[in-house]
């Protein structure tokens, strides 16, 4: 048995698997399906979340290689290979575009190579690494991306994993700071708001049977990871409605992006 496979509990749900079964991937087990259920039981309309925040990040990206002319990017937190992974959604724009991976789950790092399949022009990287690891990140990011150029910092569904808060925004400020100026932070994260209270049952259920457990915050909380940035418009707002063609339902992943 490999050291990957040795990482990998198939014993309790795992939030990367139960994303990428509410997606309609394969990467998961049955008991990740079990939870999955259970938790859309709670709160039916929590499986369109991961389908609207894959959505976002493939807007997100377009929108900074198309109008920003950004070329680099440092998707942490990666999950597992879904379609339109961010160097797809990037290199269909920019066949240069240069993209890094950062993912602590040994099951994503099992399926990385299929992050590394891209233009011949361009480069993707993957590193085995918790967001809170800064130092190991950039180091190992530099070695593939020109942190002297405008980067875009990919943070979807990550922070919710760092429980203290000030650790939280300390953790995404000292990855910004160490970007050229130019660098964008897209970043979306599970929201409290008091108009969807079933959600919160959902994140109980989660965080008591699950792992990594997550955390909640308020969208003006999360609005303070772009503190000292130029936050674009339309703000922090639903994944769903972030300069989405048409209207759609909010959905309990807020998200933003800022410049730098």
């Amino acid at each position: 048995m490999t050291d990957i496979e040795t990482r990998i509990d198939t014993s309790r749900p795992h939030t990367a698997r139960i994303w990428n079964y509410w997606t309609g991937g394969k990467d998961n087990y049955p008991v990740d399906r079990e939870a999955g259920d259970r938790i859309r039981a709670l709160h039916p309309g929590i499986g369109d979340y991961a389908k609207a925040d894959r959505l976002f990040l493939g807007r997100a990206v377009r929108y900074l290689a198309e109008q920003e002319g950004i070329r680099q990017f440092l998707d942490i937190g990666t999950g597992l290979p879904s379609a339109d992974n961010t160097h797809e959604v990037a290199q269909r724009v920019a066949p240069e575009a240069r993209v890094v991976y950062v993912d602590n789950d040994p099951l994503v790092l099992a399926h990385a190579r299929a992050l590394l399949v891209g233009t011949p022009e361009g480069r993707t990287d993957y590193l085995d690494a918790d967001l809170r690891d800064v130092d190991t990140i950039l180091a190992a990011a530099a070695k593939t991306l020109d942190l002297s150029q405008p980067v875009a910092l990919m943070l979807l569904g990550v922070a919710i994993f760092v429980e203290d808060d000030e650790e939280s925004y300390a953790v995404v400020k000292r990855l910004m700071d160490a970007l050229a100026p130019g660098s964008h932070l897209v970043l979306s994260h599970t929201v409290r708001h008091p108009d969807m209270p079933d959600v919160d049952a959902a994140v109980a259920f989660w965080n008591e049977h699950g792992t990594p457990k997550l955390t909640q915050r308020t969208p003006d909380a999360i609005a303070r990871y772009f503190d000292g940035l130029e936050l674009l418009d339309p703000g922090v707002v639903s994944c769903s409605a972030w300069r989405a063609d048409a209207d759609t339902p909010d959905v309990a992943m807020y998200a933003g992006v800022g410049r730098k």
